[in-house]
C-alpha cells in the first residue's frame, strides 16, 4: 500500500511534532510504502538533529520526488495540516489530521474541507467538539431553501504519546532564586505572555526568593527574533522597576532533551500557562508526564490530560483536576487575533481571571508539597495511559484496518506471481 504523508515534518513546531508522530506510527506497520511531502509552517525553524529518523525522512522525500516525476498515484494520503490545505491527493482513502482550533468554533472552509475527506483525526476532545458543534446556516442559491453547513465526516481523537529519554543534559540556568515558576510559549496574542509576566510580578513583587523563567520566541531562533522578544519582554517588566522577584528570559532553539531537562530541573518548581486556548498544549503535556506541577487556564485541549479519573468511596468514577485551575471567562477573540479562514471574528476563547491566577500562584508557592504530590499522581496516570504503544496502536487501527492491509498484501503477492 502506497501511503503519502503531507505535513511540516521537518519543522520545530506542534504540527511538525504531530507529523512525525504520524510517520513513526506508520513506520511500525509492515508492508507500507511510505512517501513524504514536507511543507513549511510559517517562518518556524527546521529540525537540525542528524539522526537515523532524519536520514529516513530525507530518503523518503527523495523517493517521493522521483515517484512524482513518474506521475505515480497513492492508495492513501494522510495530511497533517490545518484543514484549509486538505485535498484528495490519493485515489483511495484521504485522511485529514489536525490539532484543531483553540476557540469555540471553526471557519466554514474547515467544514467544507473536512467533508471531502474520508476521515478526520484530531488531538483533543476540545478540538473534536469545536469541529462538530460548529454549524453555519444559509440559503441554497440553487433551490432558495435553507441549508446547513456542518461536519459530516467521522472525527476521531488520537493524543500525543509521552516521550522517554535514556539521559538528559544537566542545564546550568544560573538562577539566584530558590523557587521558580516556568512558562513556555510563543510570544503572541493567544499565549497571553504579557499578563503571565505582569501579574506574576504583582503577586511576588516584594519576594526576592521567587522567579519566573520565560522560554519564548516569535517565529524562530534568529537574532532579529531575539531582539524583538527582548524588546517586548523589557516593555512588560518596565512598570515594575522596584520589583524584588526575578525574571529570566530564555530564547533560541533547544533540543528535545534540553527542553525535557527543564521540566525535571531541581530549581524549577511549576509550569504556568495563562493561555487563551489550546488544541492540545504540548508543553503542558510534557510538564505533566515529567511530574512538574502545572498552573493553567482551566479550558480547552489540555483538559484531556490535566483532569484525571478518580474513584469515589462508593466506587463511582469521576474526573478531577490534578492541576492548579485558573478561572476564566469566555469572550470574543480580539481583532488582532482574527485570521481569515482560521480564527473567526465571532469565535470565543478563555480570558483567565487575574485574581484567580494570583491566588493559584500563591497557593502553589505556600503549599508546594500538596501540589507536588498531586503532580506525581497525575504523572503516573499519564505515563500509563498515553504511552507510545497505545497511541500508535490507536492511530494505526483508525487509519489502516487489518482486513484492508491483508487484502493489499494478497494483491501485491498475486501481482508478483503474475509477473514471474
Amino acid at each position: 500500500m502506497k501511503v503519502l504523508v503531507r505535513g511540516p515534518a521537518l519543522t520545530r513546531t506542534g504540527y511538525g511534532e504531530h507529523c512525525r508522530f504520524v510517520l513513526r506510527s506508520l513506520r511500525e506497520v509492515e508492508n507500507l510504502d511510505i512517501y513524504l511531502i514536507p511543507v513549511n509552517w510559517g517562518q518556524s525553524t527546521w529540525i537540525w538533529e542528524d539522526d537515523e529518523e532524519r536520514d529516513w525522512m530525507d530518503s523518503i522525500i527523495k523517493k517521493t520526488a522521483r515517484y512524482a516525476q513518474e506521475n505515480g498515484t497513492f492508495d492513501m494520503s494522510i495530511q497533517v495540516t490545518i484543514p484549509n490545505e486538505w485535498e484528495r491527493y490519493a485515489t483511495g482513502i484521504n485522511i485529514g489530521v489536525t490539532a484543531g482550533i483553540e476557540t469555540t468554533k471553526v471557519a466554514p472552509i474547515w467544514l467544507e474541507k473536512s467533508n471531502i475527506m474520508d476521515k478526520v483525526i484530531t488531538i483533543s476532545q476540545h478540538s473534536k467538539d469545536s469541529l462538530l458543534n460548529t454549524v453555519y446556516e444559509g440559503i441554497n442559491k440553487n433551490t432558495g431553501q435553507k441549508a446547513e453547513l456542518k461536519c459530516t465526516t467521522e472525527v476521531n481523537i488520537v493524543h500525543y504519546p509521552v516521550k522517554t529519554f535514556d539521559s538528559l543534559p544537566d542545564m546550568d540556568l544560573n538562577l539566584s532564586t530558590n523557587f521558580n515558576f516556568f512558562t513556555v510559549a510563543q510570544w503572541g496574542p493567544r499565549k497571553n505572555l504579557a499578563s503571565t509576566i505582569q501579574w506574576f510580578i504583582e503577586e511576588f513583587i516584594d519576594n526576592p526568593d521567587v522567579g519566573l523563567i520565560v522560554k519564548t520566541f516569535v517565529k524562530g531562533g534568529s537574532v532579529i527574533d531575539k531582539n524583538f522578544v527582548e524588546k517586548e519582554f523589557k516593555k512588560s517588566v518596565a512598570p515594575y522597576e522596584n520589583r524584588k522577584c526575578k525574571l529570566y528570559l530564555l530564547h533560541g532553539d533547544m533540543s528535545e532533551e534540553e527542553m525535557h531537562s527543564l521540566y525535571s530541573h531541581k530549581k524549577i518548581n511549576a509550569l504556568v500557562s495563562l493561555t487563551h486556548g489550546e488544541g492540545f498544549g504540548l508543553p503542558l503535556f510534557e510538564a505533566a508526564y515529567s511530574g512538574l506541577p502545572v498552573l493553567a487556564t482551566a479550558w480547552s485541549g489540555h483538559m484531556d490530560f490535566l483532569n484525571k479519573p478518580v474513584k469515589s468511596k462508593k466506587g463511582k468514577e469521576k474526573v478531577r483536576a490534578h492541576f492548579a485551575k485558573v478561572d476564566y471567562d469566555l469572550q470574543p477573540i480580539p481583532k488582532s487575533a482574527v485570521w481569515d479562514g482560521v480564527l473567526m471574528a465571532d469565535s470565543m476563547w478563555a480570558y483567565p481571571k487575574q485574581g484567580s491566577y494570583k491566588m493559584k500562584l500563591r497557593e502553589v508557592y505556600k503549599d508546594y508539597g500538596r501540589y507536588k504530590s498531586q503532580a506525581k499522581k497525575l504523572q503516573k496516570w499519564v505515563l500509563e495511559n498515553f504511552t507510545q504503544e497505545k497511541q500508535y496502536s490507536k492511530f494505526q487501527n483508525l487509519v489502516i484496518s487489518k482486513d484492508q492491509l491483508e487484502l493489499e498484501n494478497w494483491l501485491d503477492a498475486l501481482d508478483t506471481e503474475v509477473h514471474e
